[in-house]
């Protein structure tokens, strides 16, 4: 996946279809982000450029359990696609 604008758009209508809120805000994070702890909540340093956003969320998204079946086709796609480039375990509907 390539590190534009666009990208990252499909990025964050994935996160908003798994109920998570992407903010970008200051701040102090160690690694870029914050996940507000019992919140669906990814605050991400608004100084980062595009490549580094999209960094941020394909880190968090592996650590995340996403039954890709609950996605619209479009997030489908991206989901696929960005397993495949970081080779993230999806669940699958039995």
């Amino acid at each position: 996946m390539k590190y534009t604008r666009n990208n990252l758009k499909k990025l964050e209508t994935l996160f908003k279809e798994l109920d998570y809120t992407v903010r970008y805000e200051k701040g102090n994070f160690q690694s870029g982000y914050c996940i507000v702890e019992n919140k669906k909540i990814a605050v991400i340093n608004k100084f980062f450029d595009v490549e580094a956003r999209m960094n941020v969320l394909f880190e968090i998204i592996a650590g995340l359990e996403v039954n890709a079946e609950l996605l619209t086709d479009a997030s489908q796609k991206v989901y696929k696609e960005v397993s495949r480039q970081f080779k993230i375990n999806h669940v699958e509907e039995e």
